[in-house]
Formats: structure tokens, sequence, C-alpha cells
């Protein structure tokens, strides 16, 4: 898409940093989805323990973004931590395994349910992504039903393969994309606001003329 590029870790300036989830039951490939993201190829990964995340800059409009992008054990629950994990998120992908029907349902049983309980930002982007596609023999979920669903919680719906890396960059560049046309989720992202807020901050402790400061 024009105006959409991606760039190594190196240039540490940027304009906004949004932070995305990736969420869903352990073994749909959450992982995998991220490094073929992240390095531009995939391997045989082991689970995820705990919690994990990467960097990735990006040049969206003229506008350099830092995405923070959390990977968890979909496995663990948090218990203390989980709300601090979403606390602040401005974009979710909950992934399912197309092959597997319970991790499907599972997103409604589970992972839809703590998105609502925990998240902060009212008007976070959501998607929704069906992955593991190159295995559509063995196919339990079908598209019309992950479009169902996400039409029902009000996410974008994509199909990928983290094996082949089709759909990945499309999933990650429509969120993107998306965070960026919500106000809300800008001023929270911005560096410039952060920065005015830590200045604010920084005046207000500052020792008021005449007062005592040896």
């Amino acid at each position: 898409m024009k105006g959409y590029h991606s760039n190594g870790n190196g240039n540490n300036s940027y304009d906004y940093s949004f932070k995305i989830l990736l969420i869903g039951d352990s073994g749909v490939g959450k992982s995998s989805i991220l490094l073929s993201f992240i390095s531009n190829s995939v391997h045989h990964l082991s689970p995820t323990i705990g919690v994990d995340f990467k960097i990735k800059m990006l040049n969206v409009g003229g506008k350099r973004l830092k995405l923070t992008i959390w990977d968890t054990a979909g496995q663990e629950r948090f218990g203390t931590l989980i709300s601090s994990y979403y606390r602040g998120a401005h974009g979710i992908i909950l992934v399912y395994d197309v092959t597997r029907r319970e991790t499907f349902t599972n997103l409604v049983d589970i992972w839809a349910k703590e998105v609502e309980l925990y998240s902060t930002n009212q008007e976070c982007i959501k998607v929704l992504v069906g992955n593991k596609v190159d295995k559509d023999s063995e196919r339990a979920v079908s598209k019309e039903e992950g479009m169902a669903l996400a039409a029902k919680h009000n996410c974008s719906f994509l199909e990928c393969s983290a094996k082949t890396r089709a759909n990945v960059q499309q999933c990650f560049k429509d969120l993107t994309l998306k965070i960026l046309e919500v106000p809300s989720l800008l001023e929270n992202g911005s560096v410039v606001v952060k920065q005015q807020i830590l200045k604010d901050k920084q005046i207000y402790k500052e020792p008021r003329p005449g007062g005592c400061c040896s």
C-alpha cells in the first residue's frame, strides 16, 4: 500500500508509539505470525513462556511509528499481571487455528471476554485472524464463520498463514491504518503528547520561587 513501508529497528525516532497484543490459545501460531512480520522469515518455534514482545518500526503516510507487539503463552493465566498486559493497548489481534475448532470457540468463551474486561482504550482496534490456511484440507472452521464472528464483535477479519507468510503483513497493515484513523488512539500514542505530559509533571514538581531548596 502506498505510504506504508517497514524498516529495521535501528531508527529510534518516531511520532507515534502503539501497543499491539496478540492473543489466543496456545499453539495457534501467534509467535510465528509475529516472527514472520518482524523478520520476514519463519522458524519452528517452541511455545512462548509467559510474555514476549518485539518492536517494529514503520513509516506510514510520512509518520514514523513504533509498534511494540506483545505475544503471550495462551495456556497461561496471568493472574495479577493480566490487567497490565491489556492496559493501554491500541490494537488487539485475536488469533485462532482454522484446523482446530476449539481455538475458535475459545475466542468467544475466553479471549473476547478478557478484552471486554481489561482493555482500557475503549476505541481499541481489533482484528480477528484465522491462521494456518496452508492446511486447508484439515480446515475445521469455515471462512464464513470467521467473517460472521468478526462482524458480531466489530472486528476486521483476515485469514493468513505464518508458514507461507500469506496475509501476515496485511494483518498488521490493516490494524495500523485503522489505529491511525482514531483520534483518541492517536493522541494516546503520540510522542509529542507524552512529552508534554512529562513536562507538565516536571513543572508541577519543581520548587516554587522563594521556597527552601538547598
